[in-house]
C-alpha cells in the first residue's frame, strides 16, 4: 500500500512515523507487539471472567485484581491498535482531537492503574497487621469509594495536557516520530515555547507516580516488620511477593520511560520507542501471570474453567 503522504497541508492532522529508522521491520516487529497484545487481552480477560463468575472471589482483593485487569486492557488497547495499523497498512495519520483524546486516555489510565496498586497494598498491608478488622476496613463499598477517587484524580492531573497543547501552534510538517501521541513526542512539534507543559508533565509523573511507589513501599516494608514470629514473617512476605513484582515491572518500565524523554538525548530513538512500546505491553501479560500463579484461590478457579474435562 502506499505510503502516507508526509507533507500536509491540513493543520488538524498528526502523522505518526511508526518506529524511524526501523521503517523496513514494522511487519516483523508487529509480530511480537500482535502477540503480546493478544496474550495479555487473553490473561486479563480470563481475570475479568473469572473474578466475575465465581460469587466466592467478589471480595476486596479480587476486586482489586478485577480493577488492575480493566487499566491493563485500557493501557495497551489506547495504542496498539494505532501502532498495528501503521505497521501493517500504513496508515499514520491522525487527527489532532484523536491524538489529544489519546494522549489524555493513555497517561490518564496509568495515573489509575498506579491508584489501584497503592490500593492492593493497603489491602495486603490490612491483610497481614489487622487479620480480624480486615472485614471491617476493607468492604466492598469502601473499595468503590477509593477506586472513584482514583478515577477523579487523573482526571483533574491529566486533563491540563491535552488543553495546554490545545493552544499551542504546531510546525509545518506535523510529523510525530512515535508510535502514539506521548505527551512530550507531541510537544516537541510546537513552534512556541514548550517549558510549561514539560515541566507540568515531568512533575506530574514523579510527584504522582513517585509519592504512590514511596507510599506502597512504606506500606509493605511496615507490614512485614511488624510481624515477630518467623512463621507469619514468611507468610507475610510470601503474600506480598506478587505485589512487589507487579510494582518493579510497571514502576521500572514507567520511569525508564518518563526519564528518556526528557533528557535521553543519546538514547536511540527507535531503541526508545521500542521500550516506550514494552512498559504497556509487558504489564498486562506479567500481571495476570503473576497474580493467576501466585494466588492459589484465583489459579484453582482459572484452572475450573479452562480444563474441564
Amino acid at each position: 500500500m502506499a505510503a502516507f503522504n508526509l507533507t500536509t497541508s491540513d493543520p488538524s492532522t498528526f502523522i505518526l512515523l511508526g518506529i524511524p529508522g526501523l521503517e523496513a521491520a514494522h511487519i516483523w516487529i508487529s509480530i511480537p507487539f500482535s502477540m503480546f497484545y493478544i496474550i495479555g487481552l487473553f490473561g486479563n480477560f480470563m481475570l475479568l471472567f473469572v473474578v466475575g463468575k465465581e460469587e466466592t472471589l467478589h471480595r476486596p482483593m479480587y476486586l482489586l485484581l478485577f480493577l488492575l485487569a480493566l487499566t491493563d486492557i485500557g493501557t495497551s488497547t489506547s495504542i496498539v491498535p494505532k501502532a498495528l495499523f501503521i505497521f501493517w497498512f500504513n496508515f499514520k495519520g491522525i487527527t489532532m482531537a484523536g491524538c489529544l483524546t489519546q494522549m489524555f486516555f493513555l497517561h490518564a489510565v496509568s495515573i489509575m492503574q498506579s491508584a489501584v496498586l497503592v490500593t492492593m497494598a493497603f489491602d495486603r498491608y490490612v491483610a497481614i497487621c489487622s487479620p480480624l478488622s480486615y472485614a471491617t476496613i476493607l468492604t466492598n463499598a469502601r473499595i468503590a469509594k477509593l477506586w472513584l477517587l482514583g478515577l477523579i484524580r487523573p482526571v483533574l492531573l491529566m486533563l491540563p495536557l491535552p488543553l495546554l497543547l490545545s493552544r499551542q501552534p504546531f510546525c509545518a510538517n506535523h510529523i510525530i516520530p512515535h508510535t502514539y501521541c506521548e505527551h512530550i513526542a507531541v510537544a516537541k512539534m510546537s513552534c512556541e515555547d514548550t517549558t510549561v507543559n514539560r515541566t507540568y508533565s515531568l512533575v506530574m509523573a514523579f510527584l504522582v507516580v513517585g509519592s504512590d511507589l514511596t507510599l506502597v513501599a512504606l506500606l509493605i516494608i511496615r507490614a512485614v516488620l511488624r510481624i515477630s514470629s518467623k512463621k507469619a514473617y514468611g507468610k507475610a512476605l510470601n503474600t506480598c511477593t506478587a505485589h512487589l513484582c507487579v510494582m518493579l515491572t510497571s514502576f521500572t518500565l514507567f520511569f525508564f520511560s518518563a526519564l528518556t524523554h526528557q533528557f535521553g538525548q543519546h538514547v536511540s530513538l527507535h531503541v526508545h520507542i521500542i521500550l516506550a512500546n514494552l512498559f504497556f505491553l509487558l504489564p498486562p501479560i506479567l500481571n495476570s501471570i503473576i497474580y493467576g500463579v501466585k494466588i492459589q484461590e484465583l489459579r484453582d478457579k482459572i484452572f475450573k474453567y479452562t480444563c474441564r474435562r
